[in-house]
């Protein structure tokens, strides 16, 4: 790699930074980053003397491969997941599940309606007359423990054949793989700042030239401080985007080239989870797969995958539709655990951590420009997430190894990687898929959901059913005008809201007041399972924040956030992070973030260029647990 220091014009003061030469620079290690390095290694592994990986910025040696992941760890994902695993299997045709750890094959898998035990779910009629029907019957429907066990799986959701995993360990254990092959370096605890544009001078626009990595040594605003150091510029034939569904320079290159005709990220979830040490009488078989919708609110769904040595992963997924501002998504999670049909078999259980994270749920319809000079975008943040399937993990993964098929393929041809050689090949190789195909069968399947619950229900089941023939249409507004405010409907309310009011006032969360005010009933801690939000923080891994960076969660008007009553962002943040300010505009604590994304679609307030009022940067840091 050749290195040399370089000057910018910008209108402030020139920063002196230094340059970095690559030939394929990687931004963000997930599962679709992955499978491009997997693929790409495994190509050169064969045949190392094969001239086509020479590099071209240091003759003689192989490619210069280098990938930069935010968080400290490249274990640091935060998800539990069921996966149908048809790409990953494609890519280890002799899989052992056991070698890698929390692994296993799906054995039984089932889809639970789950009723309201306590009462203070907001359900609408229809779904309030089923339950009476669902409770006057049950014996004969098989309805116990406020839970209605449906007959089968539906095709789209089956995973039969597949696997639950950690995704962190899986990230781990193909990340071993691939730094063991000499052909790629993956550098944890390394945000990257910005893409680096230029002039093209071939064509008349711009390409991607490589990145920029973020500044160090700074105060909280970014000013230099001592120990200033300038983030490098890496440039590179190829950038390699993979950094999810709200990534720093994924966000940069949509602002700059825009998006498709009619595209836009518009729908999104908030995916928090327990990992529970299950008790030693349990009946859970590892292998076990729970899918459950109705409870605590009727759009939130929910999953519990059980994992070998009694662990299971037990979460919620908050969608943006939910319209409700007051979305407390730790409280929801523990009423969710604590229903009948769960509590039964978590009960005596022990926390072992806990994680989030945002999902694009946008699928086709959040899809951006592919490829274009010098750049192509894999995984959740290039639209590849199946939400008719609610799969994410094995799409983004096989998007990885379209690419790097695609640019094996380029290198033996000896073709540049310009937008229109990555289209011949990595857009071909995806549009021609069966991820575009389960895509497209998935990407109108959700629309239903912004005319109420029911509707959703029937428009999933419709196009699951058609193969995405028929669904139904809607017009799906952007997230931040998906927040609706709650009106006062009674007395009663008013009274029980001045009392949320005045427990603020003796320190309590807004929101979280708001849903006791509402009828949820108080959490009785137990100092085991059920634990407060802020214990929850330091059982089974850490929040790591590295000093020296600049705050990344950035409010742009302050008036805009005095102004707001919502204040979603502060219900929506998992770590706490996001609290009332004196002022009315949220305090920011970089301390406690954990990087789930959440407050960047939950700003209710937006400007007049439509743009709402959380700028979320790049930043160090995040949520590390290994058994998320």
């Amino acid at each position: 790699m050749k290195m040399n220091k370089n000057a910018e014009e910008h209108d402030a003061p020139a920063i002196e930074r230094l340059t970095m030469e690559a030939d394929i620079a990687c931004v963000g290690f997930g599962p679709a980053m992955g499978g491009f390095l997997t693929t790409l290694t495994r190509a050169w592994n064969e045949n190392p003397a094969d001239p086509a990986f020479e590099s071209k910025v240091a003759p003689g040696l192989p490619l210069q491969v280098l990938c930069y992941e935010r968080a400290d760890d490249i274990a640091a994902g935060v998800s539990g997941v069921v996966t149908a695993g048809r790409g990953i299997r494609e890519s280890f045709p002799d899989l052992n599940p056991a070698d890698i750890a929390m692994a296993t094959p799906v054995r039984a898998e089932r889809i639970l309606y789950l009723l309201d035990p306590v009462g203070a779910s907001r359900r609408p009629f229809l779904l309030r007359f089923g339950d009476r029907i669902l409770r006057a019957f049950s014996a004969t429907l098989g309805v116990r423990d406020e839970a209605f066990h449906l007959p089968r799986t539906p095709r789209f959701l089956h995973k039969g054949g597949g696997l639950v995993m950690s995704v962190g360990q899986f990230n781990q254990w193909v990340g071993a793989q691939l730094m063991a092959s000499g052909l790629v370096q993956i550098w944890p605890s390394m945000p990257v700042s910005e893409p680096l544009f230029a002039a093209n001078a071939e064509r008349d626009g711009e390409q991607i030239v490589g990145v920029r990595l973020t500044d160090q040594g700074v105060d909280k605003h970014g000013a230099p401080e001592a120990g200033f150091v300038a983030g490098m510029d890496v440039r590179a034939s190829l950038t390699v985007v993979g950094d999810g569904p709200f990534g720093s320079v994924g966000r940069a290159i949509d602002e700059r080239f825009g998006m498709p005709a009619g595209h836009g990220k518009r729908e999104w979830a908030l995916g928090m989870k327990f990992v529970i040490e299950l008790p030693e009488e349990t009946t859970l078989e590892a292998g076990t797969v729970w899918h459950t919708f109705g409870y605590p609110e009727p759009e939130i769904f929910g999953f519990l995958y059980v994992h070998p040595e009694r662990l299971a992963s037990v979460g919620i997924f908050v969608p943006s539709w939910l319209g409700d501002p007051a979305r407390t998504v730790y409280r929801y999670l523990q009423h969710y655990i604590r229903h009948p049909a769960l509590w039964r078999h978590l009960k005596d259980g022990t926390l072992r951590s806990w994680g989030a994270k945002s999902l694009d749920e946008s699928g086709v319809h959040g899809e951006p420009f592919l490829v274009g000079d010098g750049y192509a975008r894999i995984g959740e943040g290039s639209g590849s997430t199946n939400m008719l399937a609610g799969s994410g993990v094995d799409e983004a993964w096989t998007t990885g190894v379209q690419l790097g098929g695609a640019v094996i393929d380029l290198l033996h041809a000896g073709r540049g990687f310009t937008g229109e050689n990555l289209a011949d090949t990595y857009a071909a190789r995806r549009r021609a898929s069966w991820v575009e195909h389960n895509s497209r069968e998935a990407m109108n399947a959700r629309n239903g959901f912004h005319r109420g619950f029911v509707s959703g229900l029937m428009g999933m089941a419709l196009a699951g059913l058609t193969g995405g023939r028929l669904s139904l249409v809607a017009t799906v507004p952007p997230a931040h005008k998906q927040i609706k405010k709650q009106p006062v409907r009674s007395l009663n309310e008013l009274k029980r809201r001045e009392a949320a009011m005045l427990a603020v006032d003796d320190g309590r969360p807004l929101h979280d007041a708001l849903m006791s005010a509402r009828g949820w009933p108080e959490i009785e801690f137990d100092g085991k399972l059920l634990v407060s939000h802020q214990d929850a923080l330091l059982m089974g891994g850490k929040v790591q924040a590295m000093p020296g960076f600049a705050d990344h969660v950035v409010f742009r008007e302050a008036g805009l956030c005095i102004h707001c009553d919502d204040k979603t962002c502060v219900a929506m943040c998992s770590g706490q992070a996001l609290t009332l300010g004196a002022e009315g505009v949220p305090v920011f604590e970089r301390e406690k973030c954990v990087h789930c994304g959440a407050c960047l679609w939950n700003c209710s307030q937006a400007g007049a260029d439509g743009i709402t009022n959380i700028e979320f940067r790049a930043g160090s840091g995040g949520l590390h647990s290994a058994e998320n």
